[in-house]
């Protein structure tokens, strides 16, 4: 394999240290960040994702407390729940898990939180503000994806850049976030002819669409940077496996950089949401500390 494999997990360690040097600076000064995690039901994914992001608020500095609602909950008191979270000025992160039960629809509790606390960059207002390339609080995953390409010996600018995938949260921020960088953008999705025309041809390829073995070596440029942010559970005789977008093995034949999976973009987004969780405890520090200058 000629492909030089991207650690993850090395960015992620990088990532997490300055966000608990600036954790530490903020908690000097009285603003110690506190993530709040919300689950409905007993949901055995979720609560391998709240695991996971305990550890690293726990070696990043920041607070996290994890409360889980029965699964008859509605709505309403749902959305109740996080005007208080809103209200509340020692909670400077909500974070929703998913999946949800049918009857709540995540779109709805994302549209509830206050943009200043949305710390999974997934309001619309968050992902919104990515077309004036303000990157505040932007979604994790497609952030952490496009810091990862960042990290290679390759100049942005100008760069040809396919997107496979175009989902509201993934695909079509990336797609803005390297337009905003100065990269040619080709976006690919399910009514896209002949996909492989258009990533043979980039310099970069991200793929984001939960269709394992979707990429192959025979679809990239000799070279080109694969970034590979999806994740998909498959069975193989030897058990069952977690794998990516990409055909592994062909690819890595081919390409001059690859994430894996896991260890690739799986880490950096988990940083990247202990990143944002920081910059909206920042972000809230000021916005109350104007509201007390104009009252007094």
């Amino acid at each position: 394999m000629s492909a030089t494999i991207i650690d993850g997990r090395a960015i992620a360690r990088r990532m997490l240290a300055e966000v608990a040097a600036e954790a530490a600076h903020l908690s000097g000064e009285g603003w110690a960040p506190r993530l709040v995690s919300i689950s409905v039901g007993d949901v055995a994914a979720a609560e391998l994702y709240v695991r996971n992001q305990q550890k690293q608020a726990d070696g990043a500095g920041v607070a996290f407390e994890a409360r889980t609602y029965p699964p008859d909950i509605s709505l309403e008191q749902l959305t109740g729940v996080l005007h208080g979270l809103n209200a509340d000025p020692r909670v400077n992160g909500i974070i929703i898990q998913r999946p949800l039960p049918a009857h709540i629809p995540v779109k709805e509790l994302q549209r509830a939180i206050h943009p200043l606390k949305d710390v999974e960059g997934m309001h619309p207002a968050s992902i919104g503000n990515i077309v004036y390339n303000d990157l505040a609080l932007g979604p994790c995953t497609a952030v952490a994806a496009v810091e990862i390409l960042k990290t290679l010996p390759l100049k942005i600018e100008g760069l040809d850049v396919t997107v496979i995938g175009h989902s509201e949260i993934v695909g079509k921020p990336i797609a803005f976030l390297m337009m905003g960088l100065g990269a040619t953008v080709t976006v690919c999705h399910h009514m896209t002819r002949q996909v492989a025309v258009h990533s043979r041809r980039a310099d970069a390829v991200f793929v984001a669409v939960g269709k394992p073995g979707l990429v192959t070596g025979a679809m990239l440029q000799p070279g080109a940077a694969l970034i590979d942010i999806g994740i998909n559970r498959i069975e193989t005789p030897e058990g069952p496996r977690t794998v990516g977008d990409a055909d592994y093995g062909s690819c890595a034949e081919v390409a001059g950089w690859i994430t894996p999976v896991p260890g690739g973009v799986g880490p950096v987004t988990v940083a990247m949401l202990m990143k944002n969780a920081v910059l909206a405890t920042r972000l809230q520090k000021a916005q109350y500390r104007d509201a007390y200058a104009i009252a007094n």
